[in-house]
């Protein structure tokens, strides 16, 4: 099952989308498993035994609790999804179980993409001393998406008060489109990480 429409997706489509969906179509091992640290991904034998690949992007976006809090908000309003040829609902609520459609242009159709919020984290910065605060969440695929696996996206502020937005997943094909074309969907992954972070530099 694909989702496809010709036009730029509306509301209702995405919510037929996100209706027929279903369940989780990755194994529920690894389920809020981009929660870890980039290190701790990478060394997961059994991730990469299980075929699945890893895709990340660290940006340095500025710094100071005010890049922070904007950057923060940039992820909550969907703001790195804010491409001419890649969107989500910018109402799309993130809280832990809520359904969503990444809909994204690709040659002639649009493709529409179900996930669900699979976490959402957040650490504020103690105000008595220097430490680091963050924000993210991550999303898992569902049924009918052409990937399977898992992506997080968060902002950090770290000890040296400098703020990075980055992006952390691990994936494998899921439909026998992606399997023929994964190379290219690995370009896209990339090309993608670079526009997202433009987005949120653009809104800060």
């Amino acid at each position: 099952m694909v989702f496809l429409c010709w036009a730029r997706p509306s509301p209702e489509q995405q919510k037929s989308c996100i209706n027929k969906s279903g369940t989780f179509n990755y194994d529920t091992k690894y389920k809020g498993a981009t929660a870890k640290s980039m290190s701790c991904i990478k060394d997961d034998k059994e991730l990469s035994k299980d075929g699945y690949l890893v895709n990340h992007a660290r940006v340095l976006v500025g710094s100071g609790l005010e890049t922070y809090e904007k950057g923060k908000a940039a992820l909550q309003n969907w703001r790195h999804f804010g491409l001419n040829w890649a969107f989500v609902d910018p109402k799309t609520p993130i809280q832990s179980g809520v359904k969503f459609c990444v809909c994204l242009k690709e040659f002639l159709p649009w493709v529409m993409m179900p996930l669900q919020v699979v976490y959402v984290k957040e650490n504020t910065r103690a105000k008595t001393k220097k430490a680091v605060a963050s924000f993210g969440f991550g999303s898992g695929t569902l049924q009918g998406h052409l990937l399977a696996g898992e992506e997080r996206f968060s902002i950090e502020l770290d000890e040296n008060d400098q703020v990075w937005y980055e992006i952390l997943s691990f994936s494998k094909p899921a439909h026998f489109l992606s399997f023929i074309g994964y190379p290219y969907v690995q370009l896209r992954q990339k090309y993608f990480a670079r526009q997202s972070a433009n987005a949120v530099l653009k809104y800060l």
